[in-house]
């Protein structure tokens, strides 16, 4: 799978977690990425598409109560399957957290890199 970067950003925009799949970025770009990212999404209309384009990737992000989960993949990689896999994970934190809420993310946030670590690398060994 060719997931770039894991953001979970709040509706004020604080930043609650990053992941990062790829080395392809500096840390001034991944700042730059982070911000420009978390800026366009809180910025679109609930009706909008969850899919946007943004530089040489795309964005791919769901709200779950006061968190966007945003997700960067290849451009060449499928949206309905980044979709479930955000589903997924958040599914996974809501049973290990037993309803999770932002807080536990942000006082555990060493379990919730955990699992979505161990999400993806699930996901890229079955890949065909």
């Amino acid at each position: 799978m060719g997931i770039k970067f894991l953001l979970l950003v709040s509706r004020q925009g604080k930043i609650r977690l990053t992941k990062w799949f790829t080395s392809d970025w500096g840390i001034k770009e991944k700042t730059k990425i982070v911000r420009d990212v978390s800026q366009m999404v809180l910025a679109r209309k609930a009706k909008m598409c969850n899919v946007l384009e943004f530089k040489d990737f795309k964005v791919v992000y769901r709200r779950y109560a006061s968190l966007f989960f945003v997700v960067g993949t290849d451009v060449n990689e499928n949206e309905l399957l980044t979709l479930e896999v955000i589903h997924r994970y958040v599914e996974i934190l809501d049973k290990w957290f037993m309803n999770v809420c932002e807080l536990d993310i942000i006082f555990n946030f060493q379990q919730a890199y955990t699992i979505i670590g161990k999400l993806i690398a699930y996901n890229r060994m079955f890949q065909f």
